[in-house]
């Protein structure tokens, strides 16, 4: 798949079907988030597979309540939560240098991004869930102070051919030319 390919057309997938996500394939999506940029190679990301039902079931009972990824996750063979170290990324000596202080959403941004395209590539399907309570799924997952969690990821085979997805912006709507507001 050629990489206009894989940017215009991956969709968030939220039905799947019964297939069974290898360690293989898995292996070969977190490989695509750790090629990733990252801040200094800070490389702050950290993934989970989550395969026991059960904890998908709780997992999942972290969501916001009528979230439209609840469904598709139950149904999914595997979740990826998307965890990231704090204090990393935009510091230097456990401070912050920059004065966005959570850089790590950024660096674990784009490697949820890659993974996500690698999964299009691959013939999965993936929707990126952010509407949870991010407390209640770190302890859950047991994950230890000093790193957050910050999106579940379900992974499947579609169950459906993806959409066309929505229209975009014109690029008047958010391209400008050396000042803000200035046409490009």
């Amino acid at each position: 798949m050629e990489l206009d390919q894989a940017i215009t057309g991956r969709r968030s997938i939220r039905k799947f079907t019964d297939y069974v996500v290898s360690d293989e394939e898995i292996r070969d999506l977190i490989e695509a988030a750790r090629q990733a940029p990252s801040w200094a190679n800070t490389q702050v990301w950290e993934f989970i597979a989550v395969r026991n039902k059960e904890l998908i079931e709780k997992v999942t009972g972290t969501y916001a309540e009528k979230n439209p990824a609840t469904k598709g996750s139950l149904g999914a063979s595997v979740l990826i939560a998307a965890c990231a170290k704090t204090g990393v990324s935009g510091c230097y000596n456990g401070k912050d240098v920059t004065s966005l202080s959570s850089w790590y959403m950024f660096d674990l941004g784009m490697a949820v991004q890659n993974l996500c395209l690698k999964a299009h590539d691959m013939g999965l399907g993936t929707v990126v869930v952010g509407l949870m309570d991010h407390q209640a799924c770190k302890k859950v997952l047991g994950v230890p102070a000093g790193r957050e969690v910050v999106a579940v990821i379900p992974v499947g085979r579609p169950a459906a051919p993806g959409k066309s997805g929505p229209p975009r912006k014109e690029f008047a709507e958010f391209l400008y030319r050396d000042t803000y507001g200035s046409a490009f």
